[in-house]
């Protein structure tokens, strides 16, 4: 039979190959010659033969350039690998989805389903290739999905379902927030991915970009956020085994990058007076800035911070506001820094000037010590702390003026739960006897305003004030006990909650008709009257641009 058919005798082969018992040879010979039908005569009736028999067929109408059609017999023949590339190919959208609905799941393997995903994700149909993950129970894929077409509250709502997923989602988003150059939302992003070292590089790179270009308010802003992070994984440390040594560098790191928040927070006003012929700051704000300065720059200088712009604001200013002698400091201090030629002429200009005034500064420029009473001078060279006692200065954050607070520690054995436990306390009722009394002078009855002491004196706070000295030059920090702390009124003590390991910072108002406020996100301190004038013009706090509602 097999010479009669290379002879093209394919009816008289086929008679021979049926009486060899052969069918299946007479079937191929008709599916070689593409006569389907004629191959349909001999089928034996099994399922490999009818499968072998469709799936020829419908190869053929593939290479016929017959999509539909090899497609209808790749899935008769359950061939549907083959029959979901054509309808992928020719982008039949339709089909695909009716053959993941319709197929039981026996026939639904895995490695077909991927393909149906894929085929419809290539044709944009998210929401069916969405589908298709979810029957897969792939979420990974899914996040993936949504994370290539950017669509992020997908990814993100899928990532708080299942917090595995979480850098799956966050990294790509922060990658591309940098590629965007939206950069403060990709540290945010990091961070919620859990990956806090990049994090953390990524705002250092930031202030020191910050840095480099002068934008030194932001410089501010992105060391304040180095020190939330720092200040985050101290407590997580703490939290967990409680490993002293990755504490102690979070902390130190804490201190570090809070210090440098607030230079460069400051040194951004000082650059904007030097550079740009307007102001809306005043004198004596501006002096006391560049003396804020001045005082933490003195054992060293931090990256992009000029020397010069901050001497020679505090000479011009404190000539300005009477502080002769500072002024003197201060033109005496420039003369040994390299500067500009262009200043050189007003430099020498105003050390000449200012021998022509008195070598004193203003009474009421002088800075009081709340604590000792000490009057200071408004220079000292071992920094912003009264030179009797030591304590060290509070400033507003504003005006930079020296605030009317005193702070204290805990004695031994008082935690911090505790503390505030005894303040939010009631206090005892202080004596007050001042106000208008009537009185007898001579023969006639008049009124008298009676001054007379407010009861503070007999508070054991300003007794303990009272028998604090410094011993040889030696700092000696108010602790407090249990009683004092009782008998403090709440509405007089700031507390600076830092929590563990940090620990809270407490402070006594002085003189609690000065009111004074507290940003509770970043605990800085302002002058309320500051503090609220600045939360109408922006909105925000002035250091740490958290969002207050000014209504």
């Amino acid at each position: 039979p097999d010479i009669l058919a290379y002879q093209g005798k394919f009816s008289e082969a086929a008679k021979l190959y049926i009486q060899g018992g052969q069918s299946e040879k007479a079937m191929e010979m008709y599916i070689d010659l593409r006569q389907f039908d004629k191959a349909k005569e001999y089928v034996v009736t099994t399922d490999k033969n009818v499968k072998q028999l469709v799936t020829k067929q419908a190869d053929w109408f593939k290479t016929t350039n017959d999509p539909q059609a090899a497609c209808d017999m790749y899935v008769a023949a359950g061939e549907y690998l083959k029959a979901v590339d054509i309808m992928g190919e020719n982008g039949w959208v339709d089909r695909i989805v009716g053959l993941v609905h319709d197929l039981d799941k026996a026939s639904q393997s895995n490695e077909l389903l991927y393909k149906c995903a894929t085929y419809l994700k290539n044709l944009s149909q998210y929401s069916y290739a969405a589908e298709v993950y979810e029957k897969l129970k792939d979420i990974k894929s899914l996040v993936s999905m949504y994370i290539s077409i950017q669509q992020w509250n997908e990814a993100f709502s899928l990532a708080m379902q299942q917090p595995e997923f979480k850098d799956d989602a966050y990294t790509p988003y922060a990658t591309w927030l940098v590629e965007n150059d939206k950069f403060d939302e990709a540290q945010e992003a990091l961070n919620k991915a859990g990956r806090q070292n990049e994090a953390i590089h990524l705002l250092e790179q930031l202030a020191e970009n910050a840095i480099k270009e002068s934008r030194f308010d932001d410089a501010g802003f992105y060391y304040w956020m180095l020190t939330k992070s720092a200040l985050e994984s101290a407590r997580k440390e703490a939290q967990g085994e409680a490993n002293q040594q990755a504490i102690g560098v979070h902390k130190e790191n804490f201190y570090k990058f809070k210090e440098l928040s607030e230079v460069y927070y400051v040194y951004h006003h000082i650059r904007r007076y030097t550079d740009q012929p307007f102001t809306s700051l005043l004198p004596e704000a501006l002096m006391n800035m560049s003396r804020f300065l001045a005082h933490k720059i003195t054992a060293k200088v931090p990256p992009g911070v000029s020397q010069v712009a901050v001497y020679l604001t505090l000479a011009k200013q404190s000539k300005t506001v009477g502080a002769f002698k500072l002024a003197r400091y201060a033109y005496e201090k420039l003369k040994t820094l390299r500067t500009p030629g262009h200043l050189q002429e007003a430099i020498d200009m105003g050390c000449v000037t200012v021998r022509s005034k008195p070598f004193m500064d203003k009474e009421d420029l002088l800075p009081m010590c709340y604590r000792c009473s000490t009057t200071n001078q408004l220079f000292n060279t071992a920094g912003s702390i009264c030179t009797n006692c030591r304590q060290p200065f509070v400033f507003s954050f504003v005006s930079f003026e020296v605030l009317p607070v005193v702070e204290f520690f805990l004695a031994e054995g008082i935690s911090d739960d505790e503390a505030m436990k005894l303040i939010q306390m009631e206090a005892p009722r202080r004596s007050k006897n001042q106000g208008w009394k009537e009185a007898e002078q001579g023969n006639a009855q008049v009124l008298k305003l009676d001054e007379a002491d407010d009861g503070r004196d007999g508070d054991p706070f300003t007794k303990l004030l009272n028998t604090l000295h410094s011993t040889n030059g030696e700092f000696v920090p108010v602790v407090v006990d249990r009683e004092t702390l009782q008998a403090m009124h709440r509405t007089e003590v700031i507390v600076k909650k830092w929590g563990a390991p940090i620990g809270n910072q407490y402070y006594q108002s002085i003189i609690p008709d000065i009111g004074i406020a507290i940003c509770r996100n970043c605990n800085q301190l302002f002058h309320s009257d500051d503090y609220e004038m600045q939360i109408l013009a922006k909105d925000s706090c002035p250091f740490c641009r958290r969002v207050v509602d000014s209504s």
